[in-house]
């Protein structure tokens, strides 16, 4: 099992698989490196990593007070000099994507590129408030077939989703036990949330801009109630040479595996090994 011992003495989970480009997948923010599951049999040609957080999937439970962006930031640059690698793509899912945003503005020489999945230098409200209620509170439902049912009901963002993806994303969030069902993460992450979550909301627009010069890429649920229409169409004035698109039904946060993803993915990979 590849592990990576931080400098804090953290040990963090991760996969190395296949051969290529370097691409770092981060991903959002109670979720592991299993989100790119769907995705990851359409990479071809990249050597595809994919980071477990502290506190999350596989990795260990932390001090709460250190999950923190500018942390798992860090982590994730261990993690390239843990296997040698000097720069890396990064794909980077909802709270993937601010982590990749704040290493555009700190360690720019270490990006290669970075995707954006559903997430941008806004956040909205209505997005924060879902997140809120769920965050570190195990489900009211007992096994994780009932958590499927419900998330189809739910997730009104979502069109034409089939039953057995939804049971694969119940599986991928929780662990069937004895008891009910338990989550794949520390329950602290919602303190080290909301605790942050007191201070007034800093301006991101900076770290946006700090991607300038990397290929860049970015998709948005087109249904999605974390970013906004108006905050996607400025990301696109700001950057007119990005590779962007809007899934169709999805929410927040697409399953990367939608043609329109795909479409965005493979143009982006492209330039990459363009400028490479």
């Amino acid at each position: 099992m590849p592990k990576l011992q931080t400098s804090d003495g953290i040990s963090l989970f991760y996969r190395d698989e296949g051969e290529g480009l370097p691409l770092l997948c981060l991903a959002g923010l109670t979720r592991n490196g299993r989100d790119f599951d769907f995705v990851a049999p359409h990479l071809e040609g990249v050597r595809l990593i994919r980071l477990d957080y502290r506190g999350r999937g596989q990795s260990d439970w932390a001090p709460h007070e250190t999950y923190q962006i500018p942390v798992e930031g860090r982590d994730a640059l261990e993690l390239l000099d843990h296997l040698g690698l000097e720069k890396a793509a990064i794909l980077g899912t909802s709270r993937g994507g601010l982590i990749a945003m704040v290493l555009a503005a700190t360690a720019k020489a270490r990006l290669l590129g970075v995707a954006l999945n559903d997430i941008g230098p806004e956040i909205a409200g209505p997005g924060l408030k879902v997140i809120e209620g769920y965050l570190g509170r195990k489900p009211p439902q007992k096994t994780l077939a009932e958590v499927a049912q419900r998330r189809a009901e739910v997730m009104t963002g979502f069109v034409g989703v089939s039953e057995a993806r939804w049971m694969e994303e119940a599986e991928r969030l929780f662990v069937q036990t004895d008891q009910g069902l338990e989550l794949t993460y520390d329950p602290k992450l919602r303190d080290a949330v909301l605790g942050g979550g007191a201070q007034p909301a800093p301006d991101l627009w900076p770290l946006f801009d700090a991607l300038e010069g990397l290929p860049l890429c970015a998709m948005r649920g087109e249904n999605s109630d974390l970013l906004t229409p108006e905050c996607f169409a400025e990301m696109r004035r700001r950057r007119p040479d990005m590779i962007a698109t809007e899934v169709k039904g999805r929410g927040h946060i697409p399953f990367l595996d939608e043609p329109e993803a795909l479409e965005a993915l493979q143009g982006w990979l492209a330039r990459l090994r363009r400028n490479v």
